[in-house]
């Protein structure tokens, strides 16, 4: 089971996410996105909680209302954590999750530690809370289909921005051919290399 949650601080609304237990955990380590930037409560146990961004947008432009609800809920679901003042929470791409074989089940480490970020979170804010709860929904999504789905769409994206770029630079070849041909023919048509009958010469006709 997989709880989606819906922060409506800004237009568009952010989608966030966390699994049920551990177990669901290591799913959503496996089957991540490259747009999503995870949360965890640094040193403590806590929930592992997925923030899903836009394409494009980089960690450090993550709106601030966004990341205050994320830290939010992550120290919410914190067993100690959320019993606690000044905590931090610790935030990074997906894509720098590292997971292996001789880990235990909900364990991670990180591939580049300086693309992992902190921030402190002096205490649990309640409103915030009840709203993000309020949106609470429950799902079984299938998360190897919904990665591969996503994973083809941007196939498709690329594959189509190439075809892009083909059709451009044949356009931009048969453009540049055409100029060349033009100004091959502007050359031979100058008035210097051209000539008439009166310029003389052994084709004219001379009857004396």
């Amino acid at each position: 089971m997989v709880f989606y949650f819906t922060s409506a601080v800004v237009d568009p609304p952010h989608t966030i996410y966390m699994g049920k237990d551990k177990y669901e955990n290591e799913d959503l380590i496996k089957y991540g996105w490259p747009e999503d930037i995870w949360f965890h409560v640094d040193k403590l146990s806590s929930a592992h909680v997925y923030l899903r961004m836009p394409k494009g947008v980089a960690i450090d432009d993550i709106p601030k209302e966004v990341l205050i609800d994320c830290v939010q809920l992550v120290k919410n679901n914190s067993i100690q954590g959320c019993k606690m003042n000044n905590i931090n929470v610790v935030y990074t791409p997906w894509a720098n999750l590292k997971k292996t074989g001789d880990m235990d089940v909900g364990q991670i480490g990180f591939y580049r530690q300086k693309e992992v970020k902190t921030v402190a979170v002096d205490r649990k804010v309640n409103e915030i809370v009840n709203r993000l709860e309020k949106t609470k929904d429950e799902r079984y999504p299938d998360l190897a289909a919904e990665k591969e789905s996503r994973d083809r769409e941007e196939r498709n994206e690329k594959k189509a921005q190439l075809q892009d770029h083909k059709k451009k630079e044949k356009e931009d070849l048969k453009r540049k051919k055409d100029l060349d041909e033009l100004k091959c023919y502007s050359s031979l048509m100058t008035s210097d290399k051209m000539q008439t009958n009166e310029d003389g010469g052994n084709d004219s006709d001379d009857f004396m």
